[in-house]
């Protein structure tokens, strides 16, 4: 089993890197469900890795649902070769039509400019499927796509609630695509998703901070209560992914 870890900072995938994780997903504004990184970000986060794992940015141009217009897909196009330029290893995409399947139109233009990018680039399908007609087709559209992954948590609000989906999900693909359990993933999820047959588990592994103080003013924070509130990557979770997940492969080479 790997462990992907979704990041929204260079000093994240740093941190990430040192704690064994394989791979990170690399985003702005979790609290928003991740939009695509800037250049800036996934250069400097390039650097803090020092190669030590994988760098896969989301592309995904603004929060809200996953049916794009025709200039949006062509951002996404854009985002796709500029983040290849700097080195991603893969792209985490997904597009929905408005009954809810998938955007194979849409998609196939991303999957495109990644193979034009980088032939041997990986290719995930984020938490879109989680929002479709069906997910079990539209597993097949992907596969049909060349898609490596799917990130889901089983078509429910978190991956524990869709463990049986999930299960049914490995079963479907028999190989051919990864199914990667992620959303609301906790740590004690993650021996049931080995043994439901998953092969790789996706947290966020995030926690809040905060610079609160006397004076400070809402700069349009959504809520209001906490306008110096951000996260940041949360090492000793992290951690303790890792070892579980260590502990679950090593059990199962015995």
């Amino acid at each position: 089993m790997k462990l992907e870890i979704a990041v929204v900072s260079a000093a994240g995938a740093g941190t990430a890197a040192a704690e064994g994780a394989n791979r990170v997903e690399l985003c702005s504004s979790l609290e928003l469900g991740g939009i695509t990184p800037s250049q800036g970000l996934m250069e400097a986060s390039m650097e803090h890795v020092d190669g030590r794992l994988e760098i896969h940015p989301l592309i995904r141009p603004r929060p809200g649902d996953f049916r794009y217009s025709a200039s949006e897909v062509d951002t996404m196009v854009h985002e796709i070769r500029h983040l290849f330029a700097q080195g991603a290893h893969g792209v985490v995409v997904g597009a929905l039509t408005p009954s809810g399947e998938v955007d194979v139109k849409a998609v196939r233009r991303m999957v495109d400019a990644t193979k034009m990018a980088n032939p041997e680039a990986q290719l995930t399908f984020h938490r879109a499927i989680d929002q479709s007609r069906d997910p079990f087709a539209a597993l097949d559209h992907l596969l049909d796509l060349g898609f490596t992954r799917v990130l889901t948590s089983g078509h429910q609000a978190t991956a524990g609630a869709g463990l049986q989906t999930l299960a049914a999900m490995v079963e479907r693909v028999g190989g051919g695509l990864e199914i990667m359990a992620g959303g609301g993933l906790s740590l004690e999820d993650i021996p049931a998703m080995h043994a439901a047959g998953l092969s790789a588990v996706h947290l966020s592994a995030k926690k809040t901070v905060s610079t609160l103080g006397v004076g400070a003013i809402s700069l349009g924070a959504q809520d209001g209560n906490d306008p110096t509130a951000y996260t940041v990557t949360d090492r000793e979770i992290v951690r303790a992914a890792k070892a579980k997940v260590n502990a679950l492969n090593l059990a199962a080479t015995k």
